[in-house]
């Protein structure tokens, strides 16, 4: 479920000021026609901005399963899944940064009915701090198996993922344990905080603001990509592939952001310039990964079934390379892709490596 996001836990300072922005880049469409040639790849995508402008793009593979529905247009929306969990982030630090909320706040104070209806373990040891960082020993709701890929119709509330957490073992407060339960607590402290829902909250602070306008967030079982876009599929039980475009928003949680090369850019533009949070507080946020073009390049990434987006960026924030490749196989097979668009990312930005 968490696909390739590991990229967004570590947590640093920014690296120094990169080549990879000065340099000039690699070709976008062949690396992404080399990108397509991965097996258990459908369709990719890709757009590469300097300084907001867009100076590459491409497409290849196709729009659906079997070469047919011809090319995705690369302005094309797609899921961009555990990447919303630094918008969350972002969001939760502008709330603390505004005074509404603490870092040293106790999940069972903010969300009281979690604590006294036992929906989370040691509710009032767990902070807001925990839950960004992911410290809270809090399991990931996907592993309890209640949740189904092809389940396209049951309209899940965040509680009945917190709920579905509660059944599997719980790890000690202040060890790191990746779960995306802790980023569904998180909405919902958000919900609380603000009386509105999450994605009004998104758009408010951050789609509208950062010019984000082909961005939005699915937060319903009716909430899907809207415009022409890629298919996914996931294999079934026989191991034939499924199409899964209809996604089901409501049992994946955090992950729900739908958007655009062009408006995730804009997002680590503005996040890597840190123009999104008081300073002081910047250094509380996840931080991407510097992993490529001699650490001067980072990667965000995310994964559920049929999709597999990252988006790499520099430090400075001037320069972004955003892909998105619809795909074909399990979650597991699918970390070869991330592996694959590593290559092309290196391709691009760092041309000559």
């Amino acid at each position: 479920m968490t696909g390739l996001a590991s990229a967004l836990l570590a947590l640093g300072l920014h690296a120094p000021a990169t080549a990879a922005a000065e340099a000039e880049p690699g070709d976008v469409q062949q690396a992404i026609n080399s990108l397509a040639r991965t097996d258990g790849v459908v369709g990719v995508i890709g757009e590469l901005y300097v300084d907001g402008r867009r100076k590459g793009q491409g497409s290849a593979g196709t729009r659906l399963l079997g070469g047919k529905g011809g090319r995705i247009p690369p302005a094309s929306r797609y899921r961009i899944a555990s990447q919303t969990k630094l918008m969350e982030a972002t969001v939760v630090l502008q709330l603390v940064g505004e005074g509404k909320l603490g870092l040293e706040d106790k999940l069972s104070s903010l969300l009281p009915e979690v604590a006294e209806h036992d929906q989370v373990k040691e509710a009032g040891k767990i902070t807001v701090r925990d839950l960004i960082r992911h410290t809270s020993g809090i399991p990931d709701f996907a592993e309890s198996g209640k949740f189904g890929v092809f389940d396209f119709t049951t309209a899940y509330e965040p509680i009945d993922l917190v709920r579905a957490a509660r059944t599997l073992p719980q790890g000690e407060v202040g060890q790191y344990r990746y779960s995306t339960t802790n980023y569904v607590l998180l909405g919902m402290i958000i919900e609380s905080v603000t009386g509105r829902d999450r994605a009004a909250e998104f758009q408010r602070r951050l789609f509208a603001p950062l010019g984000m306008k082909s961005t939005y967030l699915a937060t319903k079982v009716s909430d899907q990509i809207k415009g022409p876009h890629g298919h996914g599929y996931h294999p079934d039980a026989q191991g034939r592939p499924r199409d899964v475009d209809r996604l089901n928003a409501t049992s994946y949680g955090a992950e729900g952001a739908i958007s655009t090369a062009h408006d995730v850019s804009a997002f680590f533009r503005a996040f890597n310039q840190g123009k999104l949070v008081p300073p002081e507080l910047q250094k509380q946020l996840p931080r991407p990964f510097p992993e490529l073009c001699g650490g001067t390049v980072s990667s965000a990434s995310g994964g559920l079934p049929g999709i597999s987006s990252v988006t790499f960026s520099t430090a400075d924030g001037r320069t972004q390379l955003a892909l998105a490749a619809t795909l074909k196989v399990d979650n597991e097979k699918a970390m070869a892709v991330g592996d694959a668009m590593k290559k092309a990312a290196v391709a691009v930005l760092c041309p000559g490596q």
